[in-house]
């Protein structure tokens, strides 16, 4: 037996989450089993934990789409017993049970090897977001980021914040936009040198384009924002799409700045992406992460606390990056 937050739904649909003692057999089938030590809370989690199970369709379930561990035993030949590994992505956490558990099973091919430089818990620290953020930003350089600002949208969010980091540490300039003036320290802490408001952005431009500003972007937020956005980017600029939370629309948006000003909107998946990119990715943040940034973003937890830490991560109301203990 072992420790698990387990979501379960009653007759009447209501789903519930709570801390319990679930058995090895309980596990999905898979190649390598994993003593799980740490895991996060990413907005998906949020929906599976919720009112209603969001992602979830089959229950009792455990959620947690991210973790990293230790492997207990392996059939694939690539891990073996006392191996540090990591996992993001492949709806883990959302059609099987995830990282919200003391164990998890899992294919091999799911997995990736924790580059040198990193331990379990500062892989948590990065998880779905700062892997997510590492893909946008080599996005970025692989289309030639220009000279300039580097806007990030949604700064202050998991995604935000160590996309800001990763930037800055790179020599970046970098705009972070929040709508949360409180958090102007946060982000000049993780190497931001310009705030802006997200009101500044959020208005829909009926204008086919407006003054060259940024080198760049990570956009978190898309509708209206990203419709603005796109309108200031410099010519032959990109910009990573990363999240939706402003809608999955992209208002007031025009052809214009992407053939007048030869724009580029890259798409950025964490969930599927091959496995050898993950493997490059995870090196890159080992590599290019500052480390007392990444822990300046840190908020620890445990099991217990997720229920309600799925409920505030839905309503914005979760700064950086949540590291659950799972032992703990």
């Amino acid at each position: 037996m072992f420790k698990a937050l387990l979501v379960e739904k009653n007759d009447e649909g209501k789903t519930s989450a709570s801390v319990a003692q679930v058995s090895e057999d309980q596990l999905p089938e898979g190649d390598v089993t994993v003593a799980v030590e740490y895991s996060t809370v990413n907005y998906k989690d949020g929906l599976c934990i919720g009112p209603g199970g969001g992602l979830v369709r089959n229950y009792p379930h455990v959620p947690g789409i991210d973790f990293a561990g230790t492997v207990e035993s392996s059939d694939d030949a690539r891990y073996k017993p006392g191996d540090k590994v990591v996992l993001t992505g492949w709806r883990v956490g959302e059609n099987r049970w995830g990282g919200y558990a003391e164990k998890a099973r899992v294919k091999a091919d799911m997995l990736v090897p924790l580059p040198e430089g990193l331990d379990t818990r500062q892989a948590m620290a990065v998880g779905t977001a700062g892997l997510t953020a590492m893909l946008a930003v080599m996005a970025l350089e692989d289309q030639g980021l220009k000279d300039g600002p580097v806007l990030v949208t949604g700064a202050a969010g998991g995604v935000g914040s160590v996309a800001t980091a990763l930037l800055a540490k790179l020599g970046h300039e970098v705009a972070a936009v929040t709508g949360r003036p409180e958090q102007e320290g946060y982000l000049k802490g993780l190497g931001a040198s310009q705030i802006v408001a997200r009101d500044d952005l959020s208005d829909v431009s009926k204008k086919p384009l407006e003054a060259e500003q940024w080198g760049g972007c990570v956009d978190a937020v898309a509708g209206s924002m990203l419709g603005r956005v796109l309108k200031q980017m410099q010519y032959g600029s990109s910009v990573a799409a990363i999240g939706l939370a402003g809608g999955a629309a992209i208002e007031g948006a025009l052809i214009t700045p992407f053939i007048l000003r030869g724009v580029n909107l890259l798409g950025i998946d964490s969930v599927m992406q091959p496995y050898d990119n993950r493997v490059r990715a995870w090196k890159r943040i080992a590599r290019d992460l500052p480390m007392d940034k990444l822990e300046a973003m840190v908020q620890p937890a445990v099991l217990s606390d997720l229920p309600q830490l799925g409920r505030d991560i839905l309503k914005g109301q979760v700064k950086g990056r949540v590291v659950v203990d799972v032992t703990g």
